[in-house]
Protein backbone atom coordinates (compact mmCIF):
# COMPACT_ATOMS: atom_id res chain seq x y z
CA UNK A 1 0.00 0.00 0.00
CA UNK A 2 3.03 2.48 0.72
CA UNK A 3 4.49 1.81 -2.57
CA UNK A 4 0.72 2.70 -4.45
CA UNK A 5 0.41 5.63 -2.39
CA UNK A 6 4.23 6.66 -3.38
CA UNK A 7 3.73 5.75 -6.87
CA UNK A 8 0.13 7.75 -7.01
CA UNK A 9 2.01 10.53 -5.33
CA UNK A 10 4.80 10.79 -7.97
CA UNK A 11 2.15 10.51 -10.99
CA UNK A 12 0.66 13.49 -9.71
CA UNK A 13 3.59 15.70 -9.59
CA UNK A 14 4.68 14.70 -12.71
CA UNK A 15 1.22 15.60 -14.18
CA UNK A 16 1.37 19.10 -12.19
CA UNK A 17 4.76 19.47 -13.72
CA UNK A 18 3.80 19.02 -17.59
CA UNK A 19 1.12 20.99 -17.19
CA UNK A 20 3.09 24.10 -15.67
CA UNK A 21 5.51 23.22 -18.67
CA UNK A 22 2.79 23.78 -21.28
CA UNK A 23 1.88 27.04 -19.44
CA UNK A 24 5.37 27.95 -19.66
CA UNK A 25 5.84 27.06 -23.16
CA UNK A 26 2.65 28.75 -24.44
CA UNK A 27 3.58 31.79 -22.35
CA UNK A 28 6.68 31.85 -23.61
CA UNK A 29 5.22 31.46 -27.15
CA UNK A 30 3.28 34.50 -27.31
CA UNK A 31 5.47 36.39 -25.35
CA UNK A 32 7.76 35.94 -28.56
CA UNK A 33 4.92 36.59 -31.20
CA UNK A 34 4.00 39.99 -28.82
CA UNK A 35 7.81 40.95 -29.03
CA UNK A 36 8.01 40.40 -32.63
CA UNK A 37 4.61 42.53 -33.08
CA UNK A 38 5.95 45.31 -30.76
CA UNK A 39 9.39 45.21 -33.15
CA UNK A 40 7.33 45.71 -36.17
CA UNK A 41 5.24 48.26 -35.05
CA UNK A 42 8.59 50.27 -33.24
CA UNK A 43 10.21 49.96 -36.76
CA UNK A 44 6.95 51.62 -38.31
CA UNK A 45 7.18 54.05 -35.69
CA UNK A 46 10.72 55.02 -35.86
CA UNK A 47 10.43 55.05 -39.92
CA UNK A 48 7.42 57.72 -39.75
CA UNK A 49 9.48 59.94 -37.12
CA UNK A 50 12.65 59.76 -39.73
CA UNK A 51 10.39 61.27 -42.56
CA UNK A 52 8.86 63.49 -39.76
CA UNK A 53 12.38 64.79 -38.43
CA UNK A 54 13.03 65.57 -42.40
CA UNK A 55 9.92 67.76 -42.89
CA UNK A 56 9.63 69.29 -39.81
CA UNK A 57 13.84 69.95 -40.66
CA UNK A 58 13.04 71.75 -43.93
CA UNK A 59 10.21 73.49 -41.99
CA UNK A 60 12.57 74.13 -39.21
CA UNK A 61 15.27 75.59 -41.40
CA UNK A 62 12.93 77.96 -43.28
CA UNK A 63 11.31 79.26 -40.74
CA UNK A 64 14.51 80.04 -39.38
CA UNK A 65 15.61 82.02 -41.91
CA UNK A 66 12.66 83.70 -41.79
CA UNK A 67 13.39 84.62 -37.86
CA UNK A 68 16.73 85.41 -39.14
CA UNK A 69 16.10 87.77 -40.59
CA UNK A 70 13.41 90.01 -38.10
CA UNK A 71 16.15 88.79 -34.95
CA UNK A 72 17.63 92.23 -33.57
CA UNK A 73 20.91 93.00 -32.42
CA UNK A 74 21.01 91.50 -28.85
CA UNK A 75 20.04 87.67 -29.57
CA UNK A 76 20.41 85.88 -26.46
CA UNK A 77 19.38 81.94 -27.58
CA UNK A 78 23.42 81.43 -27.03
CA UNK A 79 25.70 83.53 -24.55
CA UNK A 80 29.57 83.21 -24.80
CA UNK A 81 31.73 85.60 -23.65
CA UNK A 82 34.37 87.50 -26.19
CA UNK A 83 36.95 84.51 -24.99
CA UNK A 84 37.51 81.98 -27.06
CA UNK A 85 36.79 79.12 -24.29
CA UNK A 86 34.69 79.06 -21.46
CA UNK A 87 35.95 79.01 -17.56
CA UNK A 88 35.76 76.03 -15.84
CA UNK A 89 32.64 76.27 -13.71
CA UNK A 90 35.09 74.90 -10.66
CA UNK A 91 38.97 74.42 -10.10
CA UNK A 92 40.64 71.85 -9.04
CA UNK A 93 41.82 71.87 -5.39
CA UNK A 94 43.14 69.66 -2.95
CA UNK A 95 41.48 67.56 0.00
CA UNK A 96 42.80 70.37 2.22
CA UNK A 97 41.74 72.88 0.78
CA UNK A 98 37.88 71.48 0.57
CA UNK A 99 38.21 70.63 4.48
CA UNK A 100 39.03 74.54 5.67
CA UNK A 101 36.56 75.67 2.82
CA UNK A 102 33.96 73.48 4.58
CA UNK A 103 34.94 74.44 7.74
CA UNK A 104 34.34 78.38 6.43
CA UNK A 105 37.70 79.64 5.99
CA UNK A 106 39.33 80.49 2.76
CA UNK A 107 41.93 78.55 1.38
CA UNK A 108 44.95 79.05 -0.48
CA UNK A 109 44.44 81.56 -3.70
CA UNK A 110 46.29 82.97 -6.56
CA UNK A 111 47.02 86.17 -5.48
CA UNK A 112 47.22 87.24 -1.82
CA UNK A 113 44.25 88.81 0.18
CA UNK A 114 45.33 92.16 0.35
CA UNK A 115 46.11 92.39 -3.23
CA UNK A 116 42.45 91.34 -3.76
CA UNK A 117 40.67 93.20 -1.40
CA UNK A 118 42.43 96.25 -2.55
CA UNK A 119 41.22 95.25 -6.09
CA UNK A 120 37.97 94.90 -5.53
CA UNK A 121 37.58 98.33 -3.28
CA UNK A 122 39.14 100.00 -6.57
CA UNK A 123 36.79 97.88 -8.62
CA UNK A 124 33.54 99.02 -6.13
CA UNK A 125 35.06 102.52 -6.21
CA UNK A 126 34.73 102.26 -10.46
CA UNK A 127 31.25 101.85 -9.70
CA UNK A 128 30.36 104.48 -7.58
CA UNK A 129 32.56 107.24 -9.58
CA UNK A 130 32.99 106.77 -13.25
CA UNK A 131 29.05 106.54 -13.27
CA UNK A 132 26.54 109.90 -14.12
CA UNK A 133 24.05 108.66 -11.96
CA UNK A 134 22.63 112.23 -12.65
CA UNK A 135 22.50 110.95 -16.50
CA UNK A 136 20.51 107.89 -15.17
CA UNK A 137 18.30 109.76 -12.98
CA UNK A 138 17.04 112.65 -16.37
CA UNK A 139 16.74 109.44 -18.85
CA UNK A 140 14.84 107.36 -16.74
CA UNK A 141 13.29 109.82 -14.58
CA UNK A 142 14.26 108.47 -11.60
CA UNK A 143 13.77 110.76 -8.37
CA UNK A 144 17.23 111.43 -7.19
CA UNK A 145 16.93 109.37 -3.59
CA UNK A 146 20.09 107.46 -1.84
CA UNK A 147 17.51 104.73 -2.85
CA UNK A 148 17.43 105.50 -6.54
CA UNK A 149 21.47 105.94 -5.96
CA UNK A 150 21.89 102.28 -4.94
CA UNK A 151 19.84 100.80 -7.65
CA UNK A 152 22.14 102.30 -10.31
CA UNK A 153 25.30 101.39 -8.09
CA UNK A 154 23.74 97.68 -7.29
CA UNK A 155 23.22 97.12 -11.42
CA UNK A 156 26.74 97.88 -11.72
CA UNK A 157 28.08 96.27 -9.12
CA UNK A 158 25.57 92.86 -10.01
CA UNK A 159 28.01 93.69 -13.66
CA UNK A 160 31.06 93.15 -11.81
CA UNK A 161 29.99 90.66 -10.09
CA UNK A 162 29.24 88.19 -12.82
CA UNK A 163 32.45 88.90 -14.25
CA UNK A 164 34.46 87.99 -11.37
CA UNK A 165 32.71 85.05 -10.85
CA UNK A 166 34.21 83.55 -14.13
CA UNK A 167 37.95 83.69 -12.70
CA UNK A 168 37.74 81.06 -9.91
CA UNK A 169 37.98 80.80 -6.76
CA UNK A 170 39.54 84.34 -6.54
CA UNK A 171 37.16 86.02 -8.11
CA UNK A 172 34.58 84.42 -6.28
CA UNK A 173 36.67 85.54 -3.28
CA UNK A 174 36.77 89.21 -4.60
CA UNK A 175 32.98 89.04 -5.30
CA UNK A 176 32.68 88.76 -1.92
CA UNK A 177 34.64 91.70 -0.82
CA UNK A 178 33.37 93.98 -3.70
CA UNK A 179 29.45 93.45 -1.55
CA UNK A 180 31.10 93.81 1.72
CA UNK A 181 32.46 97.48 0.36
CA UNK A 182 28.94 98.17 -1.21
CA UNK A 183 27.25 97.93 2.21
CA UNK A 184 29.70 99.91 4.26
CA UNK A 185 29.61 102.79 1.77
CA UNK A 186 25.62 102.77 1.94
CA UNK A 187 25.44 103.08 5.86
CA UNK A 188 27.85 105.90 5.20
CA UNK A 189 26.39 107.62 2.86
CA UNK A 190 22.91 106.66 5.01
CA UNK A 191 24.65 108.04 8.07
CA UNK A 192 26.32 111.67 6.30
CA UNK A 193 22.74 112.42 4.84
CA UNK A 194 21.47 112.56 8.66
CA UNK A 195 19.23 109.51 8.57
CA UNK A 196 18.17 108.15 11.58
CA UNK A 197 19.91 105.09 13.15
CA UNK A 198 16.74 102.84 13.48
CA UNK A 199 15.46 104.30 9.95
CA UNK A 200 18.99 103.37 8.55
CA UNK A 201 18.58 100.28 10.11
CA UNK A 202 14.96 98.87 8.43
CA UNK A 203 16.73 100.41 5.61
CA UNK A 204 19.81 98.60 5.10
CA UNK A 205 17.45 95.11 5.74
CA UNK A 206 15.12 95.81 2.84
CA UNK A 207 18.16 96.77 0.70
CA UNK A 208 20.03 93.83 1.48
CA UNK A 209 16.41 91.58 0.93
CA UNK A 210 15.89 93.49 -2.71
CA UNK A 211 19.73 93.62 -3.36
CA UNK A 212 19.72 89.42 -3.52
CA UNK A 213 16.39 89.16 -4.85
CA UNK A 214 17.46 91.42 -7.67
CA UNK A 215 20.76 89.68 -8.61
CA UNK A 216 18.29 86.26 -9.42
CA UNK A 217 16.23 88.29 -11.33
CA UNK A 218 19.68 90.43 -13.38
CA UNK A 219 21.31 86.23 -13.73
CA UNK A 220 18.02 85.14 -15.12
CA UNK A 221 17.45 88.28 -17.62
CA UNK A 222 21.46 87.81 -19.05
CA UNK A 223 21.07 84.36 -19.33
CA UNK A 224 17.51 84.97 -21.69
CA UNK A 225 16.05 86.98 -23.91
CA UNK A 226 15.95 90.51 -24.11
CA UNK A 227 12.10 90.40 -22.54
CA UNK A 228 13.47 88.74 -19.60
CA UNK A 229 16.01 91.00 -18.53
CA UNK A 230 13.46 94.28 -19.59
CA UNK A 231 11.17 92.46 -17.05
CA UNK A 232 13.89 91.91 -14.28
CA UNK A 233 14.86 95.62 -14.96
CA UNK A 234 11.44 96.72 -14.82
CA UNK A 235 10.84 95.06 -11.23
CA UNK A 236 14.25 95.88 -9.83
CA UNK A 237 15.51 99.39 -11.27
CA UNK A 238 12.43 100.98 -11.65
CA UNK A 239 10.25 99.81 -8.69
CA UNK A 240 7.63 98.31 -11.60
CA UNK A 241 7.21 102.27 -12.39
CA UNK A 242 8.17 102.98 -15.85
CA UNK A 243 5.42 104.34 -17.93
CA UNK A 244 8.27 104.79 -20.93
CA UNK A 245 9.23 101.18 -22.72
CA UNK A 246 11.99 103.36 -25.03
CA UNK A 247 13.53 103.73 -21.00
CA UNK A 248 13.27 99.91 -21.08
CA UNK A 249 15.11 99.58 -24.37
CA UNK A 250 17.48 101.52 -23.21
CA UNK A 251 18.95 100.17 -20.13
CA UNK A 252 18.26 97.19 -21.91
CA UNK A 253 20.72 97.81 -24.65
CA UNK A 254 23.64 99.57 -21.41
CA UNK A 255 23.71 96.22 -19.93
CA UNK A 256 24.22 94.16 -22.85
CA UNK A 257 26.91 95.76 -24.19
CA UNK A 258 28.54 97.02 -20.95
CA UNK A 259 28.34 92.75 -20.23
CA UNK A 260 30.13 92.95 -23.68
CA UNK A 261 32.88 95.15 -22.64
CA UNK A 262 33.51 93.76 -19.35
CA UNK A 263 34.17 89.96 -20.76
CA UNK A 264 36.70 91.62 -23.37
CA UNK A 265 39.00 92.75 -20.28
CA UNK A 266 41.75 91.06 -18.62
CA UNK A 267 40.80 88.65 -15.72
CA UNK A 268 44.53 88.75 -14.49
CA UNK A 269 44.41 92.78 -14.77
CA UNK A 270 40.85 93.05 -12.98
CA UNK A 271 42.36 90.75 -9.96
CA UNK A 272 45.14 92.74 -9.70
CA UNK A 273 43.99 96.23 -10.33
CA UNK A 274 40.12 96.52 -10.05
CA UNK A 275 40.36 98.94 -13.10
CA UNK A 276 36.82 98.45 -14.48
CA UNK A 277 35.87 101.66 -17.44
CA UNK A 278 31.73 101.94 -18.33
CA UNK A 279 30.53 102.68 -21.94
CA UNK A 280 28.26 105.48 -21.43
CA UNK A 281 24.37 105.37 -21.34
CA UNK A 282 23.86 106.61 -24.81
CA UNK A 283 26.17 105.91 -27.74
CA UNK A 284 25.94 107.28 -31.16
CA UNK A 285 26.52 103.13 -32.29
CA UNK A 286 25.97 101.12 -29.63
CA UNK A 287 26.70 97.90 -31.26
CA UNK A 288 30.54 98.84 -31.28
CA UNK A 289 32.82 96.80 -29.69
CA UNK A 290 35.57 98.84 -28.02
CA UNK A 291 38.69 98.16 -27.44
CA UNK A 292 39.91 98.07 -23.67
CA UNK A 293 42.62 99.68 -22.99
CA UNK A 294 45.11 97.71 -20.37
CA UNK A 295 45.81 98.75 -17.11
CA UNK A 296 49.25 100.30 -15.81
CA UNK A 297 50.31 98.62 -12.30
CA UNK A 298 53.60 97.78 -10.73
CA UNK A 299 55.00 94.91 -9.82
CA UNK A 300 53.06 94.49 -6.66
CA UNK A 301 49.51 94.83 -7.98
CA UNK A 302 48.81 98.54 -7.19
Amino acid sequence: SSLVSLFQSCQTGVTQWIAACSGLLQTTTVQGQCRWMLYGIFQRREAGQFQLSKSCGGLIQANGTITQQNRSFYNTNKHLSAKDSLQPSEEKVGAFTRIIEAMGFTGPLKYSRWKIKVAALRMYTCCVEKTDYEEFFNRCQMPDTLNSWFLVAQLHVWMCLVRMKQEGRTGKYMCRYIVHCMWEDVEQRGKVMGINSVVLKEDLRSMVENFYAALFGYDEGILSDDHVLAAALWRNLFNRNCEDPRHLELLVEYVRKQVQHLDALSGEDLLLTGEVSWRPLVESNARSILKPLSPVYNDEGL
